[in-house]
């Protein structure tokens, strides 16, 4: 369905994603500078980041849908809550790597379907689900690591009109303590879930989840992508 209205979508950020200053991110096992990296350490994370936009000659970084990642293990109790079962790693949103205080922008006409501040270390922290009607069916954006102070500001049944900014991205520590940057998600079904939904799912359940949340890039558009 979203391959139809592709036309429709307006930016999610006010930046040109497909600009040659934007660089893919690989946080999998492939990227050798993650092995030794201290990535429990924000400071040093963001660092990281920094030197891998460096290397690209970049100043936004993209990346991450289906993307079976390591970084998770800063934040095992939250992605493997249980010893010795399989932790979560294979991440269903993508992610834009920028600076703090950028605005976030609605895609699509959107109704205010959920806020929450997910504050645990490694998390969401502010994140906002936005509900939006294509074909009269009815699908949702997720957007996490975001600025505690504009996102407070919104209720649930807020109506925002396509092209409004409703919020920014959030900086460390607010943001769940994590180098700044949005993670935005499609979402075909909440599951009766409120203000949270998974971002990052088993691997082995791939095709379940890849179905359930469609690749955020027929909204982004970025040929990096």
């Amino acid at each position: 369905m979203l391959e139809r209205h592709q036309h429709e979508f307006g930016p999610v950020l006010p930046v040109d994603l497909s600009a040659p200053d934007v660089a893919r991110l690989d946080f999998t096992a492939n990227n050798s500078l993650l092995q030794d990296a201290d990535l429990r350490d924000t400071a040093a994370f963001e660092a990281l980041v920094a030197r891998l936009l460096a290397a690209q000659q970049a100043h936004i970084g993209v990346g991450g849908y289906l993307e079976n990642r390591v970084i998770y293990r800063r934040s095992p109790g939250l992605f493997g809550p249980d010893p010795g079962a399989p932790a979560r790693s294979l991440h269903l949103g993508v992610d834009v790597w920028l600076r703090a205080g950028t605005p976030v922008l609605a895609p699509l006409d959107a109704v205010v379907h959920s806020v929450q501040d997910n504050s645990s270390f490694g998390d969401y922290g502010p994140t906002v689900i936005l509900e939006h009607q294509l074909e009269d069916t009815p699908f949702y954006t997720l957007y996490g690591h975001l600025s505690r102070r504009e996102t407070l500001l919104l209720r649930p049944g807020m109506r925002i009109e396509k092209g409004d900014t409703f919020t920014e991205v959030g900086p460390a520590p607010e943001n769940g303590d994590w180098p700044p940057h949005l993670h935005f998600q499609v979402i075909a079904d909440m599951l009766g879930l409120t203000g949270d939904f998974p971002g990052v799912a088993l691997p082995e359940e791939r095709d379940k989840w890849a179905a359930l949340c469609p690749d955020p890039n027929l909204i982004l558009q970025s040929r990096w992508l």
